[in-house]
């Protein structure tokens, strides 16, 4: 048995990693964005490669995009940070567009 795996016969498919790092509650990195839905100065609504998030606070801001690399950051303070089960998609969708009108 071959314990090598030789990516040439089999490559793995890629899939876009998603991170949050937050620092000091003040600010957000995120990777794996696939599209801002909704944002102001309370409340983001971001589709990401592991469902929607949703970020809540006070005077935030964008403080970076890279639509490209699926990157954003957030600056602000930071209160909640919430993943919509994907089951729920659209509902979930229909929620938070009604909260972040």
């Amino acid at each position: 048995m071959n314990q090598f795996y030789d990516q040439s016969k089999n490559p793995k498919p890629t899939v876009q990693e998603h991170d949050v790092i937050m620092r000091n509650r003040k600010t957000l990195e995120i990777t794996g964005v696939k599209q801002v839905e909704s944002f102001d100065n309370e409340e983001f609504l971001l589709e990401t490669v592991m469902g929607y998030l949703a970020i809540r606070g006070n005077n935030l801001t964008m403080k970076n995009l890279d639509v490209d690399k699926g990157i954003v950051s957030i600056k602000g303070r930071i209160y909640d940070l919430v993943y919509l089960d994907e089951k729920h998609g659209e509902k979930a969708k229909g929620f938070f567009s009604k909260l972040f009108k």
